[in-house]
């Protein structure tokens, strides 16, 4: 197995784990959030979809300087609307690791513009998913303590 196709499985793997604990949020629950600074629970399942689009532009070098959502402007509806609007971004972004060897994701560098830190691909990649999974910790301490009962994310 090639390093991307492991970075994939792991990406795969942490996305399956993020759609079932989003999937226990009743509609009625989505604009749920635990204070005033915070996102509602829909905006988190929209950031999490959203950044895929965005880390394919860093990972491809492509500019960000006048970025653009394709969420901009769409209504929050839920979670299945969510998903489904960001399949193809997400498949466009799981395609694009799947081109880089194992040289490119050793040796290629890549700035993220947040911060201006320069990170190794393979490593950024990683990152990647970790912020994925520190969302799911956050979407699973809103699902607690809206008091509803988070689905098994461990089966």
């Amino acid at each position: 197995m090639t390093q991307s196709e492991l970075i994939i499985l792991n990406f795969t793997e942490i996305r399956r784990r993020s759609i079932k604990l989003w999937s226990g949020l009743p509609e009625s629950c989505n604009d749920w959030k635990p204070d005033e600074k915070a996102m509602t629970a829909i905006e988190m399942v929209r950031h999490v979809l959203e950044a895929d689009y965005g880390w394919n532009l860093i990972i491809n070098n492509g500019s960000i300087s006048n970025y653009q959502t394709p969420w901009k402007n769409r209504p929050f509806i839920s979670v299945t609307d969510e998903l489904k609007f960001a399949a193809p971004y997400r498949n466009t972004f799981l395609e694009s690791i799947r081109q880089f060897s194992d040289k490119e994701l050793n040796e290629k560098e890549i700035i993220h513009p947040g911060n201006g830190e320069k990170k190794l691909l393979g490593k950024y990649l990683l990152r990647i998913g970790y912020h994925e999974s520190v969302h799911a910790g956050q979407f699973l301490s809103y699902l607690r303590a809206m008091k509803i009962t988070p689905p098994a994310i461990w089966d």
